[in-house]
């Protein structure tokens, strides 16, 4: 999952995993970004020539600070089409930045998440048999051609240099059925697909600079999208 900041936020205390004083992954360099490349696609690391397979349940969240491009290295297309979804984080309300400065006052520590109230739901069994109850909802059809027409939709608009490639549609699909799981059904409709586009597919959506000027963004993009491509009844 990729998550791009609307503000700079930076942890207060601990080393950087990476050269520089930022933990954003557009600070990692290309080496670092290539590893990460390696854990995301073939679910592997190698460390001094020795691969090491990665355990089968693992998740990989990276932010992206859009403030500040000085010492940034763009992640390459190929790379972010590996993360599954990309969301926008924007300044929380009033009341929640009073709750993260008491939060810090009565002690808060970024290591240790008790401290904050947070508790484990789940182990690792119980994460694979979500999987499972995934992997068991029913995809119709006619809700596979609708989302391959969205996928490939995003390639024709006018202000899209780069569209989505297929793992934007496998994207829509995973995603479609996680949240027809999440809500108690045991197939996924329509609505499923749109309420997950924006975030499947916004990183996939690359737009020509001249659409940037005027103020166009990929949601925007993929809003007209879901508008225009005719829903299955």
């Amino acid at each position: 999952m990729l998550v791009r900041q609307q503000h700079d936020v930076r942890a207060a205390r601990g080393p950087a995993p990476w050269p520089g004083d930022g933990r954003e992954v557009n600070r990692a360099p290309a080496k670092t970004q290539s590893a990460l490349l390696e854990a995301m696609e073939e679910r592997q690391v190698t460390i001094e020539g020795q691969t090491l397979l990665l355990p089968p349940v693992f998740l990989v969240v990276a932010t992206q600070n859009p403030v500040e491009f000085e010492g940034t290295y763009p992640l390459p297309e190929a790379q972010l089409d590996r993360f599954l979804f990309k969301l926008l984080v924007g300044y929380g309300t009033a009341e929640a930045e009073r709750d993260v400065v008491l939060l810090h006052h009565r002690g808060f520590a970024t290591r240790d998440l008790t401290t904050a109230g947070v508790t484990p739901l789940l182990d690792r069994a119980g994460v694979l048999a979500l999987r499972r109850q995934m992997d068991a909802v029913a995809l119709d059809a006619s809700v596979v051609d609708y989302l391959v027409a969205v996928e490939r939709a995003t390639r024709g608009a006018p202000e899209v240099q780069f569209g989505a490639s297929v793992r934007g549609a496998l994207g829509l699909m995973r995603a479609g059925k996680a949240l027809a799981a999440f809500a108690g059904r045991d197939f996924v409709t329509p609505d499923d697909i749109k309420a997950c586009a924006a975030p499947v597919l916004r990183h996939r959506v690359v737009l020509h600079p001249e659409a940037e000027l005027d103020g166009v963004t990929p949601d925007d993009v993929i809003a007209r999208i879901l508008g225009n491509v005719p829903v299955p009844r």
